[in-house]
C-alpha cells in the first residue's frame, strides 16, 4: 500500500490574538489544517475573516500566539535563524497589488531576489529570463512596471516569486484587481506551474469563481476559524454551511432563480444536483419517456469544478407517476430535492 504524503503545510491548533484598546481580538481562532504536496488549495471568505492572518502564519510573518506550524516537516518555530531563512525561501508570495519596483526593469525585478545568491551577474541575468519565458514575457524584459497592464504586472511578481525556486507559492488576493479575462489568464498559469514545477499552491481569495476554477480542495473561513473544508467538487455540491451556500450561489444563481421560481404558481418543483459522468446523460430525457412525464426545465447551469462536470437543475414534473421518476433519477447517481411541492388534500 502506498504510503500517505506528509502535509506540506499543517497547522495544528493554531491561535493569533492581537491587543486592541486594552481588549484582545482573535483573527486565528484554533485553526488546523493540513495541505498536501502539489495540491492547489484555496482558502475563501470575506473581508475579516481571518484569511491574510492564516498566510502571514504560514510564513511567519505573524508568529502564532499559540499552535504550531509545520512547513515541508518542520516547525517553524524550532528552527534558528539561518534555518528559517532557508526555510521562508522555500515560500514565494504573489499579492493584489503586485508589489514591483517602478525604478527597475521587468528583468530586475525578477532579479532582485537573487541579488544575495552566489550567482554571477550572467547566471543571474539567464535564471530571470527564463522565468519570464515560464510566464510568457521574456520580450518585455527590459521594459518598465508602469509599461504594463495588470495582468502583465501579475505575471512579472509570479516570475519574481520563482526566482528562489520555491516548493510552496502563495497568493494573497492576487487576482482580485484584474478583470475577468485576466483573471482567468492568470489562474491558468498557476494551474500550468503547479503541473509543470509540482508547486504546492494555497490561494487567498473571497471569490468563489477562483476556487471552482483551478482548486482542489478549499477551507471556508468565518470569524477566524475554518468553518468548512474539503475536495472542491464535494463542497460545490452538499454545503453543509450557511456561508458557503451564499459563495456558491453568488457562481451559480440558484437562488436568485429559486426566489423568482417561487413566486410562480408552479407546484411539484424539484432541485437536481448532478456530478461527473450523469451530467452526460441524458437522465432527464429518458426518464421523463420511461414513466410519461412532463419535465420542464425551469433553469439549469453546467460547470467544470476541480475537472468535474457538475450541472444544477430545477424541474417542474407533472404526470402519474412523478414519484417514481424521482426515484429513477436517484438510482442514476442525481441528487433531487423537493423545493415545493402540492399539498393533496384528503377531505
Amino acid at each position: 500500500m502506498e504510503a500517505k504524503k506528509r502535509p506540506v503545510i499543517e497547522l495544528q491548533d493554531t491561535v493569533v490574538t492581537f491587543k486592541r484598546n486594552q481588549g484582545t481580538i482573535t483573527a486565528l481562532d484554533h485553526v488546523s489544517l493540513a495541505i498536501e504536496p502539489g495540491e492547489i488549495y484555496g482558502i475563501i471568505g470575506y473581508s475579516g475573516a481571518g484569511k491574510s492572518t492564516l498566510i502571514r502564519v504560514i510564513n511567519h510573518l505573524q508568529v502564532p500566539t499559540s499552535g504550531k506550524v509545520i512547513v515541508n516537516g518542520q516547525a517553524l518555530d524550532d528552527l534558528d535563524q539561518r534555518q528559517f531563512q532557508k526555510a521562508r525561501k522555500k515560500i514565494g508570495m504573489i499579492f493584489q497589488h503586485f508589489n514591483l519596483m517602478n525604478s527597475r526593469t521587468v528583468l530586475n525585478n525578477v532579479e532582485f531576489p537573487l541579488l544575495g545568491e552566489k550567482l554571477s551577474k550572467t547566471e543571474r541575468r539567464e535564471k530571470a529570463l527564463a522565468l519570464l519565458k515560464l510566464v510568457e514575457l521574456e520580450e518585455l524584459a527590459e521594459a518598465f512596471p508602469d509599461q504594463l497592464s495588470g495582468g502583465q504586472k501579475q505575471r512579472v511578481a509570479i516570475a519574481r516569486a520563482l526566482a528562489n525556486n520555491p516548493d510552496i507559492l502563495v497568493s494573497d488576493e492576487a487576482t482580485s484587481a484584474l478583470d475577468p479575462k485576466t483573471t482567468l489568464s492568470i489562474l491558468k498559469l498557476l494551474q500550468s506551474l503547479n503541473q509543470q514545477l509540482g508547486l504546492t499552491i494555497v490561494l487567498i481569495t473571497h471569490e468563489i469563481q477562483v476556487i471552482q476554477t483551478i482548486c482542489h480542495r478549499v477551507a471556508v473561513m468565518e470569524a477566524g476559524q475554518i468553518i468548512e473544508q474539503g475536495k472542491v467538487a464535494e463542497v460545490f455540491m452538499r454545503p453543509k454551511k450557511q456561508l458557503t451556500r451564499e459563495f456558491i450561489d453568488t457562481s451559480i444563481n440558484v437562488q436568485e432563480a429559486l426566489n423568482r421560481i417561487r413566486q410562480s404558481n408552479l407546484q411539484d418543483l424539484y432541485l437536481l444536483k448532478f456530478i461527473g459522468e450523469t451530467t452526460n446523460q441524458a437522465v432527464v430525457t429518458e426518464m421523463a419517456q420511461k414513466f410519461q412525464v412532463a419535465a420542464n426545465i425551469l433553469f439549469a447551469n453546467v460547470d467544470q469544478v476541480d475537472h468535474l462536470t457538475v450541472g444544477i437543475m430545477i424541474l417542474n414534473l407533472s404526470g402519474s407517476e412523478v414519484s417514481a421518476s424521482v426515484e429513477y433519477l436517484r438510482q442514476q447517481g442525481v441528487e433531487v430535492e423537493v423545493i415545493k411541492k402540492e399539498v393533496h388534500s384528503h377531505e
